[in-house]
């Protein structure tokens, strides 16, 4: 690059100067990266890792394609339904992709798009998509159960206790958070200078959404007893999608936010307690439509507008008075590693698989899908900042509403496109919780469940009642809901990533007592200790300082969160503690059965 130590003294100096100029300009901010590349390196990284990485996983592990599955030997048309891998793929994957792939990715770009970018695939491929497989595999090979009752067969009863209670609060935290999610998304109405207004993108969505349920039901029926193959049930499912979106457009529903929590807890109850083959394995085959679809579109848009990056690539270790570590790894949880998705994969997707040959594409090939859409969330981001700042708005409102301005370009009208993009969001957060709401209901009674039930007394037997675990486990959603998601948020990211450690832990222990290699756990699950164990002790004296120093202590929302952060600390060590003794315990003898490879 030419310096100009004499000044400059023609029009050729002036214009390599300002040539020069833009170019440091841009570098400082970060512009010069086009957001393809990116997006190609990402699509590069996450196949690469599919055939290769996970590949091996399978040969190391081991899989019996001949061996029947827990869904064939347990059927029991409820909950073991053995099923297709591509159906039992669209419901892993509408499961786990909540509003974590869009929501962190966006918060953490605030240290820059380059770090939250290397942890969204490093995490992705060496974290998260392992920690997935895992989880389905050590379920499938021990008769469909939960992670908690692999815990107590491998590591005892008193780590299935504990494991269990974590597992139910955590469970708590999730559907408070997507419940209050949901119903401020179908909120029909929003007050601007004292004057209420009607929202109709939000009321559409919402009318879209109920449709959704019924319509879930009558495909489930249809495709259970007509014996359909899979591709008149796609081309079923695209009929069904087009002609819900066009009369939920036609036809919406406004109704208070108040109104769509009450409603949304009663679908979680049915969803809860209903055969999967009735209610939710239909209902995720045709939300997969709609987020593939939005993937999609996200990625032409961004083919065709190619934008630059316009953040920096890093802004510095502390940003906004918040370290890099641990915050980015707690904030970019689903996108890259997330204990809420070992839930999914051991409490419902093991009891579908029908040949083992799919595990891994359910599994590991649905994470790799939801850090993509990670990647894409902090692309999109990154291209509509000023300036090298990040937009003002929520993190579901700054996607939806630039994905939708993508979808413009293909000649969708924009109220139309907002209000595609909003019934994505609604079924990015709806998915997760109906799936959680039936595992939280599911550990409830787990943890009352004990061998000799016919002796059991009165009460016990009361509570491993299906019914009556779904309705405690949603009334104490219920209350937490009333805080407010920006409340449980916080908190809910910690114990993910507490989780997913605790789990990782778990299948260690698993792989070791099978006979197994297990070393390519250990490095994650370390790493996922320090860094939560790191932000619960940071939450923890951020509310201690609410009570001593500023004095701004509220209880009804900070000492909620109080308490559960120490609880989840409590719990989070003594799992480790009882995990990691098993752990390194000397090996006596391998478990050989159908889960060794003995």
């Amino acid at each position: 690059m030419r310096i100009f130590r004499g000044g400059i003294k023609n029009e050729e100096d002036k214009r390599l100067f300002i040539h020069n100029y833009d170019i440091l300009k841009n570098r400082k901010r970060g512009t010069e990266m086009n957001s393809l590349v990116i997006i190609g390196i990402a699509i590069v990284v996450l196949v690469s890792a599919y055939l290769f990485y996970g590949k091996w996983l399978v040969k190391t592990w081991g899989i019996d394609e001949d061996a029947e599955t827990p869904a064939t030997t347990l059927e029991d048309g409820n909950d073991y339904v053995p099923t297709s891998k591509f159906v039992v793929f669209c419901h892993q994957f509408s499961s786990i992709a909540g509003a974590g792939p869009v929501t962190g990715p966006i918060i953490a770009a605030m240290f820059g798009w380059l770090p939250a970018l290397l942890w969204i695939l490093i995490g992705g491929v060496f974290f998260g998509a392992v920690h997935d497989f895992g989880s389905l595999y050590a379920s499938v090979k021990n008769e469909g159960k939960s992670i908690g009752l692999v815990i107590e067969k491998y590591i005892g009863k008193k780590g299935k206790s504990l494991f269990l209670l974590f597992e139910w609060i955590f469970s708590l935290l999730v559907i408070a958070a997507f419940a209050d999610i949901v119903a401020t998304t179908f909120n029909g109405f929003k007050v601007v200078e004292g004057v209420t207004q009607k929202v109709t993108p939000n009321a559409a969505a919402a009318s879209i959404s109920m449709l959704f349920i019924v319509v879930a039901i009558l495909f489930g029926l249809f495709t259970r007893y007509c014996k359909t193959n899979g591709k008149i049930n796609f081309v079923i499912g695209l009929v069904l999608l087009f002609g819900m979106l066009a009369v939920g457009i036609a036809f919406p529903m406004y109704f208070s936010k108040t109104i769509w929590l009450y409603v949304v807890f009663a679908y979680l109850f049915l969803a809860s307690v209903m055969p999967m083959w009735l209610l939710m394995q239909p209902r995720d085959y045709l939300s997969s439509f709609l987020l593939i679809s939005m993937i999609i579109g996200a990625g032409f848009g961004l083919v065709v507008q190619h934008p630059t990056m316009n953040l920096p690539a890093f802004t510095g270790f502390e940003v906004n008075g918040k370290m890099l570590f641990p915050t980015l790894f707690v904030t970019i949880a689903c996108g890259s590693v997330s204990g809420f998705h070992s839930l999914v994969s051991s409490g419902t997707s093991s009891k579908q698989v029908k040949n083992q040959r799919d595990m891994l594409a359910i599994s590991f090939g649905a994470m790799l899908v939801e850090s993509l859409l990670a990647v894409i969330a902090l692309v999109v981001v990154a291209s509509v900042a000023v300036n090298g700042k990040l937009p003002t708005g929520t993190p579901f409102v700054i996607f939806s509403t630039n994905i939708a301005g993508f979808l413009t370009k293909f000649g969708i009208p924009n109220d139309i496109a907002m209000c595609f993009m909003t019934m994505c969001i609604s079924a990015l957060a709806l998915t997760s919780l109906d799936s959680v709401a039936r595992i939280g209901r599911m550990a409830f009674q787990e943890f009352f469940i004990k061998e000799n039930m016919e002796q059991a007394s009165f009460v016990r037997k009361l509570l491993v009642n299906k019914y009556v675990a779904t309705v405690a486990t949603l009334i104490a959603g219920y209350e937490l809901s009333l805080g407010g998601y920006n409340n449980i948020w916080p908190l809910f990211g910690s114990a993910n990533q507490l989780l997913a450690a605790l789990v990782l832990i778990s299948l260690a222990v698993f792989l070791k007592t099978t006979g197994r290699k297990g070393f390519m756990l250990w490095a994650p699950m370390c790493i996922m200790l320090a860094v939560t164990f790191t932000a619960l002790i940071q939450a923890i004296i951020q509310i201690l300082n609410k009570i001593f120093v500023s004095n701004t202590f509220v209880f009804k929302t900070d000492g909620l969160q109080l308490i559960v952060a120490i609880l989840l600390m409590a719990l989070g060590a003594m799992v480790a503690f009882n995990s990691f003794g098993k752990l390194f315990e000397k090996k006596k003898k391998s478990l050989v059965g159908s889960d060794s490879p003995l």
